[in-house]
């Protein structure tokens, strides 16, 4: 192992240990202390590293090098809570030189590829490379909870027109669905109170509960369990966007509950919107949070539609069923040219440096390329690898770190030169 590689897998090791899932403000913290200190580390090791830094009042960070028109590589610190199922401390850092790989929240989702887009930018520096434009790398401290970061920014200083986020998928992204978050109400005789399940909107509910009476035959059927006087469903997490990839625990516990309607709405009709599809892929229909009252149950739904319609269309299906909703999160589709500079640029250095030969793909999950004019998600999820995103035990390979090093450092060198 290179010295240059072990230097950045330390790094990343060393972010990971900060639990940078949002939590209550604090002074110079506006999403918890633990988010602070992500950002706190990441401009001091850029700092280090001989670059000019800016903090936008721990909403956001921005990393300098070069001169002229700006170029975006927007990446993120914060992370999801690290959920149920991990066999090992989910903030741990754990570097296992045995099976070549750094373990934790964050490692790949976007901690590690921030930290390696950094040391890209420094051996550009280090090579005595002169960029013709500057480059700004800037990172996000609430990406998975409502992008205020990016909010912040584009208040606070000018957005650069163009750039790539390494946070999806290689060789280059060139369409991302439109997202839609709606927190659909049910009317539903009785108290559900206790009824709770899910953390957050775009992660698939792995856990859910409500007091009740016990059933053993049901129990069984719907292999739930019983603890104290509750009913509790497990699943398994995955990100909202592939919600296929998870196992969601809302729906034995509604159908425990003999709330089979609700159910079949959510899970089975889907309000008939998963025959939505385009060039861009179908529609994903994923009811990740559950809350009880008297007399009703709140559902809110991630839903990613195809990048070629509009969230008129998912609406307007909504309401005809008669369940109310509220909108909670949107954010517009992107869609760039497959033929454009950028994507060519970008999907052509992966292809050279992978020895493949891959085209543009479009995804349901959605990153900062769409806070950007043109903008591209790049990187760092290949096809055929095990993808722990949103999962227990994320990790990411040292193999995956030296490839992505390279594909970054030759792409920010072939669109600035």
């Amino acid at each position: 192992m290179t010295n240059k590689l072990e230097t950045i897998i330390k790094n990343i090791s060393a972010i990971i240990k900060f639990d940078s899932s949002q939590a209550p403000a604090q002074d110079g913290a506006p999403f918890g202390e633990g988010v602070k200190k992500s950002l706190d580390y990441f401009l001091s090791l850029a700092e280090y590293l001989g670059f000019e830094t800016k903090n936008y009042d721990g909403y956001a960070g921005e990393v300098t090098f070069g001169k002229g028109k700006d170029f975006a590589v927007l990446a993120h610190l914060d992370v999801v809570p690290a959920g149920n199922g991990w066999t090992h401390d989910p903030f741990g850092g754990e570097i296992d030189y045995e099976s070549r790989r750094v373990g934790g929240g964050g490692a790949r989702d976007k901690k590690g590829p921030a930290v390696i887009a950094l040391f890209a930018l420094k051996e550009l520096k280090d090579r005595g490379f002169k960029p013709k434009r500057t480059i700004k790398l800037i990172v996000g401290c609430n990406e998975e909870t409502g992008w205020k970061c990016i909010d912040y920014y584009k208040t606070h200083a000018k957005m650069p027109e163009e750039g790539i986020s390494p946070d999806a998928d290689f060789p280059v992204i060139y369409a991302e669905k439109g997202i839609l978050q709606l927190k659909l109400k049910f009317n539903a005789d009785g108290d559900y109170s206790s009824l709770k399940g899910g953390e957050r909107a775009n992660m698939v509910c792995d856990y859910c509960e409500i007091s009740a009476e016990k059933n053993e035959v049901k129990l069984e059927e719907l292999n739930l369990a019983y603890d104290n006087g509750k009913i509790i469903s497990r699943g398994k997490s995955a990100h909202g966007s592939t919600p296929e990839k998870g196992m969601n625990a809302i729906p034995n516990i509604l159908k425990y509950l003999g709330l089979d309607d609700i159910s079949e709405k959510l899970f089975v009709s889907r309000f008939g919107l998963t025959e939505l599809k385009d060039e861009t892929g179908a529609l994903t229909f994923s009811p990740n949070v559950i809350e009880g009252g008297k007399d009703n149950i709140t559902v809110t739904c991630d839903i990613r539609y195809p990048a070629t319609m509009t969230k008129e269309k998912v609406l307007t299906a909504i309401s005809a069923s008669g369940v109310n909703y509220e909108v909670t999160h949107e954010q517009a589709p992107l869609y760039n040219d497959k033929n454009c500079f950028l994507i060519k640029t970008l999907c052509g250095v992966y292809n050279e440096v992978t020895g493949k030969e891959i085209k543009p793909v479009a995804i349901g999950g959605g990153t900062y390329a769409r806070a950007l004019k043109c903008g591209a998600a790049f990187g760092p999820e290949e096809e055929g690898e095990e993808n722990t995103i949103h999962q227990a035990n994320e990790y990411i390979t040292f193999e995956k770190i030296e490839k992505c090093f390279k594909i970054y450092t030759l792409a920010l060198e072939r669109l600035t030169k």
